[in-house]
């Protein structure tokens, strides 16, 4: 992906804060023919060895997942909040145009199948204790067929991450004076996205100089 040096993120711990706060992904591989892509929840952690690792399941019936060649990288595709930005709030307006603020992250890396009942049904428990934390649902109160079933239903897979490239395009490259317009403007606004990158914003340290 092309990023403009203002706007790459190399920080591994916001980087993965970033894919934990919004798991839900396009991940794209080759299926000899053309890219294909599948939109997933994913999680991300560490091997034993220290490696980054995404991990996530397809619908059996998904082919997507015979695409898959452990020596070949793929792509997984993490998008975030994301606003339009009018030149109006530049303290020199007519000195540029309309741009548009993000946050992504493309993540490389090679993917390898669970065949390993164990290693799936692990992978699927820790789905359901991270989005059902906060109610009384119980994996295990759940009759072990319906679990053999649903189990069968899928494939999980994980990928080993070889590299991240993000891209938190927050305006950086605007003086001190606009910068702070932007955000006040952007909270002036009623949709998420438009505060999501306004607190974003907040968060960075641009070099005014």
């Amino acid at each position: 992906m092309f990023i403009q040096s203002h706007f790459r993120e190399t920080d591994e711990e916001k980087i993965v804060e970033f894919i934990k706060a919004n798991p839900f992904a396009a991940v794209v591989s080759y299926d000899g023919d053309k890219p294909i892509a599948a939109h997933l929840p994913f999680e991300i952690t560490k091997d034993d060895d220290g490696q980054f690792v995404l991990e996530a399941h397809f619908a059996r019936a998904n082919p997507q997942w015979k695409t898959f060649n452990r020596s070949e990288e793929i792509l997984t595709i993490f998008t975030g909040a994301h606003s339009y930005i009018s030149p109006r709030w530049y303290n020199e307006p007519h000195s540029t145009v309309p741009t548009w603020s993000y946050m992504i992250v493309h993540v490389y890396g090679r993917p390898r199948v669970i065949t390993d009942e164990t290693e799936l049904g692990s992978h699927l428990a820790k789905l359901v204790t991270r989005y059902e934390s906060r109610t009384n649902y119980d994996l295990t109160k759940v009759p072990a067929a319906t679990i053999k079933k649903l189990t069968g239903g899928v494939v999980g897979f994980k990928i080993a991450v070889t590299r991240f490239e993000a891209a938190f395009k927050l305006n950086q490259n605007r003086n001190e004076r606009s910068y702070q317009n932007i955000i006040a403007e952007l909270e002036k606004r009623t949709d998420e996205n438009s505060h999501k990158i306004a607190d974003a914003m907040k968060s960075v340290e641009p070099n005014f100089s």
